[in-house]
């Protein structure tokens, strides 16, 4: 599904080049659970950035299910995106005043998808995370981890191929954390692609793979 050859990320600070990545190879097939893992700054983010087509690379070849992403305009790069990405980040990234159900609504309303079509499936993903019972509740009223479910059905509203998590449990407490971490098994068990980038090896553990990424290079599990 995915084939990473020599993925390298550089940007200027003034007139000083920063090399976050530094030649990262990496497969991974569909229906496979990897978990990144280094330290602060070893470029984690970066590198899900780029596999999720939000940042491009400065060189090498990135193929996503035989697709050359260098040779996609930015246009085509949001569609795939939308179609086939799914993202939760550490911060969750709610509206603050709209509903759970709104706010997973989003992604359909911005697709121009019929209401009766958005109301049945908004109402599907949030079963599936176990928040239907909350889907009229803004994010102040609900606890963290609640607010971490409805960026997980948000993110799965749209049938995407991989969901991208960046620290999906950095801001809950280990109880919640484990809830999280039970729900993305739970998806991967249905098929659904998983790359989440953790510092965490207990959160880690619950993956098939284990990548360890350290200055920008990949020390294990890249493969």
């Amino acid at each position: 599904m995915i084939s990473l050859r020599d993925i390298r990320k550089s940007y200027l600070l003034g007139r000083v080049r920063i090399d976050v990545l530094r030649g990262i190879n990496l497969d991974v097939e569909r229906g496979d659970f990897v978990a990144i893992m280094g330290p602060s700054g070893s470029g984690k983010s970066t590198l899900l950035n780029i596999i999720g087509c939000l940042d491009r690379q400065s060189s090498g070849r990135y193929l996503f299910e035989g697709i050359d992403i260098a040779e996609r305009t930015d246009n085509e790069l949001a569609e795939l995106r939308n179609k086939r990405f799914g993202f939760v980040f550490q911060s969750f990234n709610l509206l603050p005043r709209y509903s759970a159900f709104k706010n997973v609504e989003l992604p359909m309303i911005y697709s121009n998808i019929p209401q009766a079509k958005r109301e049945e499936k908004v109402a599907d993903v949030l079963e599936k995370v176990g928040l239907i019972d909350r889907k009229d509740h803004t994010p102040a009223e609900l606890s963290g981890g609640e607010q971490q479910r409805v960026a997980i059905a948000r993110a799965l509203v749209m049938n995407p191929s991989v969901i991208l998590a960046d620290e999906p449990t950095g801001n809950l407490d280990s109880r919640a954390g484990a809830e999280i971490m039970k729900i993305f098994r739970s998806l991967n068990e249905e098929g659904i692609t998983i790359i989440l980038v953790t510092h965490e090896m207990a959160v880690a553990r619950t993956a098939k793979r284990i990548i360890t990424i350290k200055d920008g290079v990949c020390l294990d599990g890249c493969y």
